[in-house]
């Protein structure tokens, strides 16, 4: 170890520009070890650096370093080299159909808003940038897609901006102009998708995370270089784009065999494809059996009145835990506890109907856009129908 861990602070709007050259040097190799940290939040800042300790030695191969999304406990820091930020863009664009020119919509200090500008940077091309520092609007969407040059144009959302988009018809027009609209941070709700579609949007939908810089799983397919495997229900990842380890936690059990990361999610991987059927550390143990959220949100999707949901599990004394549900409710629409456990119970056990219900004007999210279920927790706690 014979370099230190700098900071690179992460601007948004058209400060973006700032950091290309910084990012260019980690893309070659050949320059200091960045820790991303965002610029309009100083207690995000403060909480990141005193965790992963800029200033302190670091390994010549590590380029950056990369938190996860997570906002209890410890931050985790992902080490990432240059030869695994290349494969990762190159690949990209190897499944796109080629390089091109990239739209910012997303922070910049997470995984997701970070390679729209590595992709730039190996694309040869300069990003457009769309300052989401006040939040997402989509009617700026056509503006920015208007100022992209071609041949080939992509942007990356997460699925509550493409939700958004959906909304505006100018929005969703100038999504359907791009040649690729990925779609990641978090599930994109199959009637979602299907939306998309029939707007005439390239939808991508992208599986990854910051260990695995970025999306590595595209579709259900991986991307050229990244290795898919199955342990007990469990998804791991291999190949180029993974990370080295955590920066501040050398022996965690995720990154235990070389070149491989063990997730936290539920999937099967048939025929060279990949689904993901939950988290296994969101699981809900009701009254002694089980109950994966994603399972009950993606029939709750297909609910007319439901615009976007999230399904936890609270505690509970009989039953252990009891499964709760938080919506935002379709425009003019407003489902009852009732109609919701009915629509549950068409398709799943009963014992996977909630049993409580928030009704939400808007899903908190944390991150580049997971959902933020601390937050919901807390609110369904105190704000239930039962």
């Amino acid at each position: 170890m014979s370099r230190t861990l700098r900071t690179l602070q992460m601007p948004t709007g058209s400060g973006v520009g700032e950091v290309l050259p910084h990012l260019r040097q980690a893309l070659d190799g050949n320059g200091p070890a960045w820790l991303p940290i965002p610029t309009t939040d100083r207690r995000e800042a403060r909480r990141l650096s005193d965790a992963l300790k800029p200033g302190d030695p670091i390994d010549d191969d590590v380029a950056l370093v990369v938190t996860t999304s997570g906002t209890t406990g410890i931050p985790k820091g992902a080490l990432l080299g240059a030869e695994a930020l290349r494969a990762s863009g190159n690949a990209t664009h190897d499944r796109l159909g080629g390089p091109g020119s990239w739209l910012l919509a997303l922070p910049t200090h997470h995984i997701a808003g970070i390679q729209v500008l590595l992709r730039s940077i190996l694309a040869g091309t300069e990003p457009t940038v769309l300052d989401v520092s006040g939040g997402f609007l989509p009617e700026a969407l056509a503006g920015a897609v208007a100022a992209m040059r071609g041949p080939r144009r992509y942007t990356a959302l997460v699925p509550t901006q493409l939700i958004k988009s959906l909304d505006s018809p100018v929005a969703a027009k100038a999504l359907a102009e791009l040649d690729g609209v990925l779609v990641g941070g978090a599930a994109t709700p199959l009637p979602v998708y299907e939306r998309a579609l029939d707007a005439g949007i390239t939808v991508v939908r992208t599986y990854g995370m910051s260990e695995t810089c970025g999306g590595c799983v595209y579709e259900g397919v991986p991307l050229d270089g990244t290795e898919v495997r199955i342990e007990d229900g469990r998804v791991l990842l291999g190949g180029a784009m993974i990370a080295r380890g955590y920066r501040n936690l050398p022996d965690h059990p995720a990154f235990a065999e070389p070149g491989w990361f063990r997730t936290e999610d539920a999937g099967t991987y048939e025929d060279g494809v990949l689904s993901i059927t939950g988290r296994l550390d969101e699981a809900i143990m009701t009254g002694g059996l089980l109950v994966i959220p994603q399972v009950v949100e993606a029939v709750l999707a297909n609910h007319p009145g439901i615009r976007e949901c999230i399904v936890l599990g609270l505690p509970d004394e009989r039953l252990g835990q009891r499964v709760a549900v938080a919506i935002v409710p379709a425009p003019g629409a407003a489902p009852t506890l009732d109609e919701i456990r009915a629509h549950v119970v068409a398709e799943l056990d009963s014992i996977a109907a909630p049993r409580e219900l928030a009704v939400l004007t808007e899903i908190p999210l944390r991150g580049p856009g997971k959902p933020d279920r601390a937050a919901l927790r807390e609110h369904l706690l105190a704000n239930t129908t039962h």
